[in-house]
């Protein structure tokens, strides 16, 4: 990217500050609470970056200057400083460039939110389901080393161990930030514990990770609703509960399903639904909009699309793969442990370096 393109972008934001300050010094704005306390929340945000923008500006100029002096015909000893405080600035530059294009790149407002993670079956039968199993356990381990809390919110187990679905919420700092990559396709290569002959089989489960929403975020009409009650069971109808604790929600207008059993307490399994609920209607609602606005794929970075392969776990070679970013580690065994920040720090890097690309 261009010298020239960076100091255009800066300069850009340098005004807005500028406009800022202005607008803050208005009696109409100060008089409004809420226009106020608005711009002043604006300003605080650009604040770090204006001081950022102010020192790059001050390295670039001092290296005109060193190189002016260096040019000239004048004092040996002043062209001897000239050169020492060039070899600084041109070291120090590309520190301060790295700093601000990380900081150029727009904050995700829903970074700082819990998730709902959705894990489900999908090609290889019961093999996919023991899958299932093992993402649940992967993502526990990796929040337990977080020090996030994993709530369970439903889970729909078979005979052998695996779960055709398994949705909980994890909450803690910075949960979505770390985990939103992980939308996608896992695909598992292994022999399964049913084959006897030792033969390798594919198989594969589907992840969704939605931030969680707050109950005044999206505005859902109770008449919009049907709610059924229902006995808890367990794997093979096997009964949990006797009591209609159970709940299943429909979302009439847009034909979503979601229902909560975990819980004894009907209330309870109804507000863990509902949050769910509000989760994927809010996700709804932002794909339809990055639809309206996508010119090409590119505008889609990071939108994590489910029905992309995004990795292969492939046990006889311990090896796991990410293929939107091309990384291979043979460490299987510790990323299914929760080891996994490795993938998630590259997978971040990747698509923060993608939106940098689109906006300067």
């Amino acid at each position: 990217m261009s010298e020239l393109k960076v100091l255009d972008k800066l300069q850009q934001i340098e005004e807005r500050y500028d406009e800022i300050n202005l607008k803050l010094a208005d009696p109409h704005i100060v008089s409004s609470h809420k226009e106020f306390e608005k711009y002043s929340r604006e300003r605080a945000e650009l604040e770090p970056l204006i001081e950022q923008i102010r020192q790059y500006k001050k390295a670039l100029d001092g290296i005109e200057e060193a190189e002016d002096i260096l040019k000239s015909g004048g004092d040996p000893d002043l062209k001897e400083l000239a050169r020492v405080e060039l070899e600084e600035l041109k070291d120090k530059k590309p520190i301060i460039e790295n700093t601000l294009m990380t900081m150029l790149i727009p904050k995700d407002p829903r970074d700082d939110k819990n998730v709902i993670i959705e894990i489900r079956a999908g090609t290889g039968g019961e093999e996919a389901s023991l899958f299932v199993s093992d993402l649940f356990r992967m993502y526990t381990k990796y929040a337990e080393l977080k020090r996030w809390k994993v709530e369970v919110i439903n889970s729909n187990p078979t005979g052998l161990g695996g779960n055709k679905e398994i949705i909980v919420s994890i909450s803690g700092k910075g949960v979505y930030s770390r985990l939103k990559y992980e939308s996608g396709v896992h695909r598992v290569q292994r022999v399964p514990v049913t084959e006897g002959s030792g033969r390798v089989h594919t198989s594969a489960s589907t992840v969704a990770v939605l931030p969680e929403i707050e109950d005044f975020e999206i505005k859902i009409d109770e008449k919009d609703l049907r709610i059924d009650t229902f006995c808890s069971s367990g794997p093979g109808g096997q009964g949990v509960n006797t009591t209609y604790s159970a709940i299943r929600i429909v979302h009439i207008p847009t034909g979503v399903v979601v229902q909560c059993q975990d819980e004894r307490s009907q209330l309870k399994n109804k507000n863990k639904a509902m949050k769910v609920l509000r989760s994927r209607l809010y996700e709804m609602e932002l794909e339809k909009t990055q639809q309206e606005r996508a010119s090409d794929r590119k505008s889609q970075v990071g939108s994590g699309d489910r029905s992309e392969r995004i990795r292969t776990y492939n046990f006889p070679q311990n090896r796991v793969t990410d293929h939107r970013i091309g990384l291979t580690l043979h460490k299987l065994a510790q990323v299914l442990e929760g080891y996994i920040d490795e993938l998630l720090d590259n997978l971040i890097a990747h698509f923060e370096a993608e939106k940098l690309k689109m906006i300067v």
